[in-house]
């Protein structure tokens, strides 16, 4: 099991293709319904920061969003879009009832 959260700031101008970018693969999620994938996005108040939630839950430790078009082409040139770079923060220290 993997969890890690993401957390970048996009320019001001590429704020709403980001927010296309992430609908769409939250599109593609509610249609394949992947198994041993929990998945969150959140757009803060100031419209440019963007922090994702993943937690991988999968038998042999894929991440179900590696298949998805929509995912790649969210990812493809997002440091294009950034002002800050997408940064993982890969160990979680603790959680109650997050996962479950």
């Amino acid at each position: 099991m993997k969890r890690v959260i993401v957390q970048y700031k996009v320019k001001a101008d590429k704020a709403e293709e980001n927010v296309a970018y992430i609908q769409a693969v939250f599109q593609a999620l509610n249609e394949t319904k992947p198994e041993g994938l929990r998945y969150a996005s959140f757009q803060s108040e100031d419209g440019v920061s963007f922090t994702h939630i993943a937690s991988i839950e999968t038998e042999d430790g894929s991440n179900p969003l590696s298949s998805l078009d929509e995912f790649d082409a969210f990812t493809e040139d997002i440091g294009s879009r950034c002002e800050i770079p997408p940064a993982a923060v890969v160990n979680t220290v603790g959680a109650y009832g997050a996962f479950d």
